[in-house]
C-alpha cells in the first residue's frame, strides 16, 4: 500500500498493491494499520447512473464523519472541499478520479464536504465512515457554487433536489476547526 499525502492536511490518497494474473486480481482494500487512530463504524454503498452527482455533503460535529472512499465498479470524480476554519486550504477543493480499474482510495477526514460525479453507468462506491449517519447533523454545499468553481466536467448532471438547492459556500457557518 502506498499512502500519498496531499496539500490538504489529513486528506490522503491510498494506492493498494494489486496482484493480477490470468484469473483476475487481488488486493487488500482495508487494513487498520493504514490509518492509525481512525476507527470506522459504518460502511455505505452507492450505485449511480452516468452523470449522477451526489454532494457536496458533510455532517456537523459532534457527528462529523471521516470517509474512506473506494469505487468498486465504474468510475467517479471524487471531490472534497475543505470547510475547516483556520485551515490554510479552507474553501479550496481537491478532486481525484477513482475507478474499479485503478483501485485507488481517498481518505477524507472530518471537516470536508464530499461529493462525487459518476462517470459510467452502474458506478458503485463504497465508503467507510468514522461516525454513524445523523440526520440532524447533515449539511451540504451547492455543487456548482461559483465561489468554489469546481470543475466537474459536466454542465447538467443528474441531481437530487437537496443537492440542486443546497446552500452556497458564503452561507456556510462552519463548526469545524483544524
Amino acid at each position: 500500500m502506498e499512502i500519498i499525502e496531499t496539500a490538504f492536511e489529513g486528506l490522503l490518497i491510498l494506492k493498494p498493491s494489486v496482484f493480477t494474473d490470468h484469473r483476475g486480481y487481488f488486493f487488500e482494500s482495508f487494513r487498520v494499520s493504514w490509518l492509525r487512530g481512525v476507527s470506522f463504524v459504518q460502511d455505505n454503498d452507492s450505485r449511480s447512473a452516468r452523470h449522477v452527482l451526489r454532494g457536496l455533503h458533510f455532517q456537523n460535529p459532534p457527528h462529523a464523519q471521516g470517509k474512506l472512499i473506494r469505487v468498486i465498479y465504474g468510475s467517479a470524480l471524487d471531490v472534497a472541499v475543505d470547510i475547516r476554519n483556520n485551515s490554510p486550504t479552507f474553501g479550496q477543493w481537491f478532486s481525484r478520479l477513482l475507478s474499479g480499474d485503478n483501485h485507488e482510495m481517498l481518505y477524507i477526514p472530518p471537516g470536508f464536504a464530499h461529493g462525487f460525479l459518476s462517470l459510467k453507468d452502474h458506478t458503485v462506491l463504497n465508503y467507510k465512515c468514522t461516525a454513524y449517519f445523523h440526520k440532524d447533523s447533515e449539511g451540504s454545499l451547492r455543487w456548482n457554487d461559483p465561489e468554489l468553481s469546481i470543475d466537474w466536467g459536466v454542465e447538467d448532471p443528474v441531481l437530487a433536489d437537496k443537492d440542486r438547492n443546497a446552500p452556497l459556500f458564503r452561507e456556510l457557518k462552519s463548526n469545524f476547526e483544524q
